[in-house]
């Protein structure tokens, strides 16, 4: 990593302390160079469209706007930011829908520094994704199922079924009109048009999209949107 440019770090946490704790995780480590703290999730959002980090690390608990809208804000805005939630909750549903506001990982306050700094370098070298696993049983304890987040999965058809709905619900609405496009024929440039947004952006939505559902290129997508019914069988 020290052959590469810095890593660059929005903090967002509403209390001083909580932001003093991240801050001095961070500055610890050369690899990562913090650029700008937020109080609120509002402050948040501006600060990461005017700065363009390459993370966030963003308390889900403050004012004005949430961790979690702002989350979602930030990357409709650009969704190259990669966003990190950081909270003391371990709880599952937070988890979850961190994620499905677009969040690439999630933080424990509670964990030690050296966890926090391998985590963060992992994320912003695309090499921590949520993984299948833990999408699908995240699902499942998010809807009351039997199956912690612990237990082994067992595998069968109706786990198959959910396992793909936990994907799909996890896509952002702009990522749904994405996939719909991408599956339907449209090229980047004239999903881009569609949308008043850039081909640039297309393509980073097209890459996330592609990580969460854990599908490799335009084909696959085209082919779980058929199976999806998100477009009609020819």
């Amino acid at each position: 990593m020290s052959e590469q440019k810095q890593i660059t770090v929005l903090l967002a946490d509403d209390h001083p302390h909580g932001r003093e704790g991240m801050r001095d995780i961070v500055s610890g480590d050369a690899d990562f160079f913090i650029i700008g703290e937020a109080v609120n999730g509002e402050e948040a959002v501006r600060l990461a469209a005017e700065l363009v980090p390459d993370l966030v690390l963003m308390d889900i608990n403050m004012p004005v706007m949430n961790g979690m809208e702002a989350t979602q804000h930030i990357k409709a805005i650009d969704p190259r930011i990669k966003i990190i939630m950081v909270t003391v909750s371990d709880d599952i549903s937070d988890l979850f829908e961190a994620i499905k506001r677009g969040a690439q990982g999630y933080l424990l306050k509670n964990l030690s520094p050296s966890a926090w700094l391998e985590y963060l370098r992992a994320v912003a070298i695309d090499e921590a994704p949520l993984s299948k696993e833990l999408a699908f049983r995240m699902l499942q304890e998010f809807n009351g199922g039997s199956k912690g987040i612990g237990t082994p999965l067992s595998g069968g058809s109706s786990a198959g079924s959910s396992e793909e709905e936990a994907y799909h619900t996890a896509l952002t609405h702009r990522e749904r009109e994405v996939l719909e496009g991408v599956a339907s024929g449209s090229s980047n440039r004239q999903i881009a048009e569609s949308f008043g947004i850039s081909e640039h952006t297309v393509k980073n939505h097209l890459k996330n999209i592609l990580q969460k559902l854990h599908l490799d290129n335009r084909v696959q997508l085209t082919r779980y949107a058929i199976e999806k019914g998100l477009i009609p069988k020819k």
